[in-house]
């Protein structure tokens, strides 16, 4: 038998310690090559031990019992004993149990975390997010997997009387835990078990693509998995994800969906070669390491049904296996000329049988791990550029307004680690629409140096080889690279610069969304909306400040009859004392701002002082005519609503937007260029956001609005709205438990972000309490006739307890909290009915001045995430709305021409909306001008804006100095002077 090179078996012995599989023709002298070509997973398990269940010691599984209860309970006993497997143990040599270690790379981060993580007794692991403690899934008489241990290291337990030993039982509780006590950085370590198990820590792969800690992601994967919603997590959950905000916990989100996809497919896949009788140990492993979706095709290709093949794949049939693996691995007994076969084709000469060790080599060599992650690491240390260039049918036969607009990207190269993101979109577009040609240039230098390594180092046999061999060798490196490795890269780089671009870009989406829908609200005011018409005149409609319809009508202003309609608006306006218009930016926007502009210049609705802003309609007709508008205002006309809605969106631009589906609200360009899917979840979850963030009143809020709080949705909204129907206004957050649908989970994710007016319940509790005390004098001498009858028949009282308002049920602290909120009251001496008082606010400043944050959560035994909030919660004034901090709309006099713009001008302005590569600012001269990002610089942002990482967006108000006009494109550059 043939011996392995001294070099490949060193690299082998490297390879099993860091627990990756070997190539099938890196095998020990003792197999033979037809095991070699065999699977036996067996066999594999001896020689190293995996994370994987095979390989842990379970015990035999008895004879399937004959009744069903038994059946039942048998299953759940296996269930335990699957549960109970905490770390795979393979047994040694000598007979003693060893822990298998973590990989090398991976040492130093899980130390250090756990000497950061507090010590958590094997018996009893904390499970929860603070303070309850729940069994882990873990058996006691296996070590704790919290964290790895390094040598013959053991953990010491704490007292056992440190802790107390109330849990609850074995099976899982869907509901989380209370954030009391002290904080639990690792929910049982960093090891997640997933539904499919792959050769990678999901945990680790997720911290190095979103660049969070590993023990931040571990916590993320198991609250997700609780079904807990982002506005819950981010507000209530703080120290758990390290104080991240809603954005981060969204990619992090979506991230972990996108490993699962890839875990789902890759193992939906190894079913399926499995019945087909395709997989191999080698094809297993090698699915098993795929990350990407990039990698999961190019590994599967050549085995789905209808696939004519790979070229390796025809010379494998041709029984070509034994010469290639026998040329790495004992050359010098290799004779290709024994399997030449005049008659069969691809065997006829030494030519073709040569070419068939080449392609099988090749194939080999392109899906080999160790040479796929050299090539990439290589590739990341030289210059990699993108260019796209005019594509020469386009040239003749496309259209020359489409060609114009991908000037830019005639002739484009740039290196793709300095590549913005939004030129690869464009990039994108213009090679789907076959205007551009698009290729990634990787230098001949990083070929040169792959086929020296491939050749000299990583497959370079232990025996001499002859020059027809060698050369054999050689061209399988060259091959394997231009025809399938080079590719392979190809690919990867457009998808991950592809895919790094859409999120960015929903990601610019959702703040751009955020920001219009936390614009500040206008409230006390009579508002008139206007939606700009020509032909079919302009639908004006007057709103009272609780949003009551108290006019609709129709002006033509552009078809000369100007100066009679202006009558009618004056009449109007100073019959309702509307001293606010709100005019739409759609058709004759423009002309009819000048005409608005034009009559306030001149006083003519004096002695009303009017003004006006203009707001963006994006969705307005959408929703005119949509069912939720049919039922709000069955009796108008859908051309009159729109109007209805463009001065409600300056009234409460939340309720009204959310109306409307997120992708018609207008968030920015290239909208339509990017994944659709996930573009409206971000978008979903956003709007979930700002409403959870904002709170809503539960007794007076729509169904619309109510169906976008966190943890709820359309049938839950409606069922909270016919209970309240029902049974009268919400006294309390617990009564919310009685709703249909809502159970412990639900009320959990929806409770803090629900608000009760305290002055409203107290005034219906009163008039209840006299109602029902008149109701009980006069049913008094009636009751007790029908007892004199009945006997001494007692009925049952009803429950008093939770028609009791709570105080603190008008702010932001949860239910969960209320103990510790109570204890905190009683600690500062103050009064649940001093909430949102200057009293409060001083006693609460005092305390805290003394004692100090930290030990005044010590004190309450709980963290300091929470105390700060119940301090917020306290402090806040009744009807606090976080919104009051942005920009309320820009309300002007008067009108800017085009024409009168110059160089040097300095103006004030609106962001229109937020781009990777600048920022549109509403000037008002009908044109939006741009702010090239690298005119924005953190000095120029004000401290608030930077504190809340909200960057520019739209709505904000802006100083700007004018430095280019280019009149014949319409085109106007500025520069930010400051943030308004």
């Amino acid at each position: 038998m043939t011996s392995l090179p001294r070099r490949v078996k060193s690299q082998s012995k490297a390879l099993i310690s860091e627990d990756d599989e070997l190539s099938p023709f890196l095998n020990s002298s003792s197999e033979s090559e037809e095991e070699e070509e065999e699977w036996e997973p067996k066999s594999k398990v001896a020689k190293r031990p995996q994370l994987t269940k095979k390989n842990v010691a379970k015990p035999k599984k008895p004879a399937a019992p004959r009744s069903a209860v038994a059946r039942k309970k048998a299953k759940k006993v296996a269930i335990k004993e699957e549960l109970d497997v905490s770390l795979p143990i393979a047994p040694a040599e000598d007979n003693r149990v060893q822990l298998l270690k973590p990989k090398e790379e991976n040492v130093g981060t899980e130390l250090k975390t756990l000497n950061q993580m507090p010590v958590v007794p094997k018996k009893m692991e904390t499970n929860s997010f603070q303070g309850t403690n729940v069994k882990s899934s873990e058996s006691d008489e296996k070590p704790s997997t919290s964290a790895p241990i390094a040598g013959n290291q053991v953990k010491h337990e704490k007292s056992e009387e440190d802790f107390a030993f109330d849990e609850p039982p074995f099976k899982k509780i869907k509901s989380t835990t209370s954030p009391e006590g002290k904080p639990v950085k690792n929910l049982g370590g960093n090891k997640v078990k997933e539904e499919f198990e792959m050769n990678w820590d999901i945990v680790q792969v997720l911290s190095e693509r979103t660049n969070v800690e590993p023990w931040v992601c571990a916590n993320l994967i198991r609250l997700f998995q609780e079904e807990n919603t982002i506005p819950f997590i981010a507000r209530y959950r703080k120290e758990l994800i390290n104080n991240l905000e809603a954005d981060a916990l969204r990619e992090v989100q979506q991230t972990l969906e996108e490993l699962r996809s890839v875990a789902k497919k890759t193992h939906t896949m190894i079913q399926k070669l499995k019945k087909e009788g395709k997989l191999s140990g080698c094809l297993f492993t090698a699915l098993l390491n795929c990350r990407t979706f990039e990698e999961l095709d190019h590994v599967s290709a050549p085995y789905k049904t209808g696939s004519k093949g790979t070229k390796a794949q025809r010379a494998k049939q041709l029984g070509l296996e034994p010469a290639a693996l026998s040329l790495l691995q004992n050359p010098m007994e290799l004779n290709l000329f024994s399997y030449i076969r005049p008659n069969v084709k691809g065997l006829a000469n030494i030519q073709e049988v040569e070419a068939g060790v080449q392609h099988i080599l090749a194939d080999i060599f392109a899906k080999d791990k160790d040479t796929l992650d050299f090539i990439r690491k290589l590739c990341q240390q030289r210059y990699i550029c993108i260019q796209s260039a005019l594509a020469k049918v386009s040239s003749k036969n496309g259209n020359e307004k489409d060609i114009d607009k991908f000037q830019l990207y005639h002739e484009f190269s740039c290196n793709i680690k300095n590549i913005q993101h939004h030129q690869i979109l464009a990039i994108n577009r213009g090679e789907n629409l076959k205007i551009l040609t698009v290729k990634v240039n990787i230098p001949d230098g990083v070929k040169n140096e792959f086929c020296w390594w491939c050749v000299n180092e990583r497959w370079r046999p232990k025996q001499f080889l002859k020059p027809e061999l060698m050369r054999i060798l050689r061209n399988s490196v060259e091959d394997a690279y231009k025809r399938l490795i080079y590719p392979l890269l190809c690919r990867e780089f457009r998808s991950k610069l592809t895919s790094d671009a859409e999120k960015e870009s929903v990601m610019m989406f959702g703040r751009n969304l955020r920001q219009l829908l936390l614009t500040s609200p206008v409230r006390g005011r009579t508002l008139m909306g206007v939606d700009p018409g020509y032909k079919h005149g302009c639908k004006l409609a007057i709103i009272s400040p609780t949003s009551q319809i108290l006019h609709t009508d129709i002006v033509y202003l552009h078809s000369g009859q100007g100066f009679r309609e202006a009558e009618k608006i004056k009449r109007l306006l100073q019959q309702f004392n509307c001293s606010t218009v709100v005019i739409g930016n759609g058709t004759a926007c423009r002309e009819t701002e000048a005409y608005f502009a034009d009559l306030i210049m001149k006083k003519y609705f004096a002695p009303l002082d009017v003004v006006y802003c203009i707001v963006s309609e994006a969705g307005a007709s959408i929703y005119s005519v949509s069912p939720e508008a049919s039922k709000e205002m069955p009796d108008l006309d859908p051309n009159l609503r729109s109007a209805v809605s463009i001065a409600r969106r300056v009234q409460d631009p939340l309720a009204e937007l959310v109306k409307i589906e997120p992708k018609h609200i207008g968030v920015g360009m290239y909208q339509h260029d990017v994944s659709q899917t996930l573009l409206k979840a971000t978008l979903d979850s956003v709007v979930e956001e700002c409403v959870s963030f904002v709170g809503v009143d539960i007794n007076i809020c729509s169904e619309i609005l109510l169906r976008h709080i966190a943890g709820l949705n359309a049938n839950r909204a409606r069922n909270i709205i016919e209970w309240r129907e029902k049974n009268g206004p919400f006294i309390n957050r617990e009564q919310l438990k009685e709703v249909k649908g809502l159970g412990p989970k639900t009320f959990q994710q929806c409770a803090g972000f629900i608000r009760f007016n305290q002055e409203y319940i107290k005034t219906f509790c009163s008039s209840k309490k006299t109602q029902i005390g008149s109701q009980a004098l006069l049913t008094k001498a009636g009751a007790q006739a029908t007892s004199e009858k009945q006997g001494k028949k007692k009925s049952k009282p009803a429950p008093s307890s939770s028609q009791q308002p709570n105080p603190l049920d008008q702010t932001c602290i949860h239910p969960e909290s209320y103990n510790i909120a109570m204890r905190f009251l009683s600690f500062i001496g103050g009064n649940p009915n001093d909430i949102g008082k200057s009293d409060m606010q001083q006693k609460v400043n005092a305390v805290i001045q003394k004692e100090g944050l930290e030990e005044t959560a010590k004190r309450l035994n709980t963290t300091v995430h929470t105390l700060q909030l119940i301090i917020d919660g306290l402090t806040q004034p009744e009807g606090f709305d976080i919104r009051t901090d942005f920009d309320k709309p820009d309300f002007k006099r008067s009108i800017v021409c085009f024409e009168d713009l110059s160089v040097g001008t300095v103006l004030t302005g609106k962001v229109e909306n937020a781009t990777p590569f600048g920022v549109f600012v509403d000037i008002g001269v009908g044109k939006a001008g741009l702010i090239p990002v690298r005119n924005i610089t953190e000095a120029k942002l004000s401290k608030v804006k930077k504190r809340r990482s909200l960057g520019l967006g739209p709505g904000e108000r802006v100083e700007v100095k004018v430095l280019n006009v280019d009149i014949p494109r319409l085109r106007i550059t500025l520069d930010l002077i400051r943030v308004l």
